[in-house]
């Protein structure tokens, strides 16, 4: 089937069951990929898709701003969303549910000498699913913006979803960071993850407007554990690669939440800034023990294997700490934190090259890359984990010198949709 023949087999989407409907006939028709098992991930469930998954080679994060007025206009957002977010996880290609909100500024659909379209944009055509999967969290935003309760959700903003400190160091973009609406697209390759989002964004531009986007990557795991651009192993411990043991405790919310919460997580997003320029300098004995590791196997100092249990208590000939005092995993370790824990996401990005003056000698101005890791943390609650742990290794760090997070944001990603009659949000709205 050619691109003329797909286009005009489009048909204009209604509104509710209807457009829901016409999505699921469209994406029976228009299977255009390698129905494999292995290139597929499940959509619906008891929880999200994209946390647990295996990490894939590619990731666009998405922010989203809601200027609709009308509650009736987020939850057909969200139903659409639901809605195309599992055709494309399937690797269909199928029409985008165009919606204009009824609360959406006046200058919206009708006054656009050209209105949107709801044709697929192709750019994703028989590429195949790629292990894609969509992650929705809700921002603060979500529940009061500018002092407002634009929706009538104000009392059922988890006490989890706290306003993130300002930490030691911090160079926020405020641009790059936040929103009310959060997509997380994962995928195998990255003009499937980049058209998830694209899409998504098209279904209602004047309710839910784009505020950041941000691209990231992972190598592959052929070699065992992905390497970040450190060149160290990075997700070791408690990672989706390697999980906690027991999800519910750690990553899950439950009773402590509200009832729309359980099975739900909250997502803490950084963007961190590493000085590849000055790290590349370091010897790679001296970036060991600043990470606690040993940057070829990736053992903890004082172990030979990758998995060997860290031995915070060893000591040297001399009598120091075999893992250093302010050695990354030491500050960062559940056992030194309380028991706290996050289930992480990593993922590199590479922003290009930008003007930079050192702040060492010989203060040289020069370019310098706005690379680094984008860190992407699930837990059951913020003030038990990420926060304190955070606030420590800011303080402490040795891995702090050459590290600036220049960007953040904290989501409640509630449950996952359980079948086609669901969406994701759904009891948050009921």
């Amino acid at each position: 089937m050619d691109r003329r023949s797909v286009l005009r087999r489009g048909l204009l989407f209604g509104s509710g069951a209807a457009a829901a409907g016409a999505i699921g006939a469209a994406a029976d028709r228009w299977v255009g990929h390698r129905d494999t098992a292995s290139d597929t991930e499940p959509f619906w469930g008891a929880h999200q898709s994209g946390i647990v998954t295996g990490t894939q080679r590619h990731a666009v994060l998405a922010s989203f701003d809601l200027y609709s007025s009308d509650r009736a206009d987020i939850v057909e957002v969200l139903k659409r969303w639901t809605t195309l977010a599992a055709a494309l996880s399937q690797g269909r290609s199928v029409q985008v549910p165009t919606y204009q909100g009824k609360g959406s500024p006046a200058d919206a659909f009708a006054a656009d000498s050209h209105p949107p379209t709801p044709d697929d944009s192709l750019d994703a055509w028989q590429l195949g699913a790629q292990r894609l999967t969509l992650t929705i969290g809700f921002g603060a935003g979500m529940f009061v913006k500018d002092g407002k309760d634009r929706y009538g959700l104000a009392s059922k903003r988890p006490t989890q979803l706290v306003d993130l400190p300002r930490f030691p160091g911090d160079q926020i973009d405020q641009a790059a960071s936040h929103g009310d609406l959060f997509v997380q697209a994962c995928a195998d390759d990255p003009q499937v993850a980049f058209h998830a989002v694209r899409s998504l964004a098209r279904i209602a531009p004047d309710v839910a407007t784009l505020r950041w986007t941000q691209i990231g990557f992972s190598p592959a795991d052929t070699g065992g554990t992905p390497r970040n651009l450190m060149g160290f192993k990075d997700g070791t411990v408690n990672s989706n690669g390697h999980p906690p043991a027991d999800l519910d405790a750690t990553v899950w919310s439950g009773n402590e939440g509200p009832d729309w919460m359980r099975g739900g997580s909250y997502l803490v997003y950084r963007r961190i800034r590493i000085s590849l320029e000055r790290w590349d300098r370091l010897d790679p004995g001296v970036q060991s023990r600043m990470v606690g590791r040993d940057k070829i196997s990736g053992a903890p100092l004082g172990g030979s294997h990758e998995f060997d249990t860290r031995n915070f208590a060893a000591k040297d000939a001399q009598g120091n700490p075999v893992i250093p005092a302010d050695a990354h995993v030491r500050l960062a370790a559940p056992e030194n934190n309380d028991g706290a824990v996050m289930l992480r996401r990593a993922f590199s990005y590479n922003n290009g090259t930008t003007p930079f003056t050192e702040r060492w000698p010989p203060w040289r101005q020069t370019l310098a890359y706005d690379a680094g890791l984008l860190f992407l943390a699930y837990q059951k609650d913020p003030r038990t984990s990420f926060i304190p742990v955070n606030q420590k290794l800011a303080v402490s760090d040795a891995m702090s010198q050459f590290t600036t997070h220049t960007a953040t944001g904290i989501f409640a990603v509630p449950p996952g949709a359980r079948d086609d009659g669901d969406y994701i949000g759904s009891a948050l709205f009921t």
